[in-house]
């Protein structure tokens, strides 16, 4: 098949922006759900009224952990201001992005979205501060990883099921949380070592692959929906003006095309307007480009997805450069401003002070936390408390810091 023909395939099958019934489109051939699913680590029979996959994304929803993301920060405190994302709202706006694409590309839109809520669930209180903290404290004994954490929690720490422990989820959904930020090569990795135990008496998830066409997707969705909601943060917070905006790569032209008679009530207005167009073109950028590759790969089944030599779900050359200087601004101006540093620095210096109690003292762990890591050798302890610490939100680890060093920081 020719590009050319390919592409005037992919096209009739999904015109950018038609207005379709649900179930209007049949998922393709190369979608997930194309093939059966190849089961979970404990056999289960079908549920009589889902799919794999919509089972799979209900149990996540219906998670403890996933409840939690409510009070864990994304970029901003989450008592530093109601409008402010967490890692909650952060993951429902990546799941809306994720079946938007995938509808667009006939990829199965459940997997998408049972990948996109999942793929945070592993982060610790204040977001990538505290997954610093835990990294450094945890070096001595395998380290800390949000991804691999987030694994963890799906096959083992959420205990809420009768037969077994975590969520039983599909090899599908188990592959794409593995890989969907690409193959796994170093055996040193913290998310490749999570996968070879999972592998172990099962069935392998083929790490040095791509994920499939709908991991991918969650993995893009999840770029647009954080650049996209950390300028409108950003704004929101005063350490972005639309003015520095306009000579930024990608957003700059959005700004530019704004209208220039806005009254100063205005803002709020002109700032949703830039985020709402950030959002529409990069998803537009990724369904042209995706329906490009996925035409010049002429895939017959998911298999040839994952065993592509590139991904087949991207953005183009243009905008990936754009959208790596943009976040180089973002870091800059927003992650590494003096404002988010100095609450930062001051969360990382609670996690490490809540570890290190715990390791010391296993009085001040809860009971079934103590139980948990009684007996064990200090590094089987370490990772424990690192389980538990990583688990707590944002106010949890607050109050329990005021309880065992009588004093609240402020975090501000």
């Amino acid at each position: 098949m020719s590009d050319s023909a390919g592409l005037d395939k992919i096209a009739d099958m999904a015109d950018f922006g038609a207005s379709l019934a649900p179930g209007a489109r049949s998922p393709a051939r190369y979608a997930a759900s194309a093939v059966p699913s190849r089961g979970r680590r404990v056999p289960e029979p079908d549920c009589p009224t889902r799919s794999p996959f919509q089972r799979d994304r209900d149990r996540i929803l219906h998670s403890t952990a996933f409840r939690r993301l409510i009070h864990k920060t994304q970029v901003f405190v989450f008592h530093e201001g109601d409008h402010y994302r967490t890692r909650l709202t952060h993951s429902l706006e990546v799941a809306q992005i994720a079946r938007t694409i995938s509808r667009q590309l006939r990829l199965d839109e459940d997997l998408a979205e049972a990948l996109a809520l999942a793929h945070d669930l592993g982060h610790p209180p204040f977001g990538h501060a505290g997954e610093r903290a835990l990294d450094r404290i945890m070096e001595a004994f395998g380290g800390f990883d949000h991804n691999a954490q987030s694994l963890r929690v799906v096959t083992a720490l959420e205990r809420k099921y009768l037969d077994f422990d975590g969520l039983n989820l599909t090899w599908e959904t188990l592959e794409g949380l593995a890989k969907h930020n690409g193959p796994l090569s170093d055996e040193c990795d913290p998310v490749l070592k999570v996968v070879r135990r999972l592998e172990d008496g099962w069935q392998s998830l083929e790490a040095g692959n791509w994920a499939s066409g709908e991991a991918q997707t969650a993995a893009l969705a999840d770029d647009i929906a954080y650049v996209s909601h950390d300028i409108d943060d950003g704004l929101r917070a005063d350490l972005l003006s639309l003015r520095a905006l306009a000579d930024v790569p990608f957003v700059g032209e959005i700004v530019r095309s704004l209208p220039r008679d806005g009254a100063p009530a205005d803002a709020s207005r002109l700032t949703y307007e830039v985020t709402r167009r950030m959002i529409t073109r990069l998803i537009h950028d990724v369904v042209q480009e995706s329906r490009r590759r996925l035409a010049a790969l002429d895939p017959a089944s998911p298999i040839d997805v994952m065993a592509a030599p590139r991904a087949s779900v991207a953005f183009s050359d243009d905008v990936a450069r754009d959208l790596k200087a943009l976040k180089g601004f973002l870091m800059e101006r927003v992650y590494r401003s003096r404002r988010v540093m100095r609450v930062m620095e001051e969360a990382e210096a609670v996690v490490g002070r809540l570890f290190a109690r715990y390791l010391s003292d296993e009085s001040a762990l809860p009971d079934a936390w103590r139980a948990a890591q009684r007996g064990l050798s200090e590094r089987a302890r370490a990772r424990v408390i690192a389980d538990f610490v990583a688990g707590m939100t944002d106010r949890y680890a607050i109050a329990e810091h005021a309880r065992l060093f009588d004093a609240a920081p402020e975090l501000r």
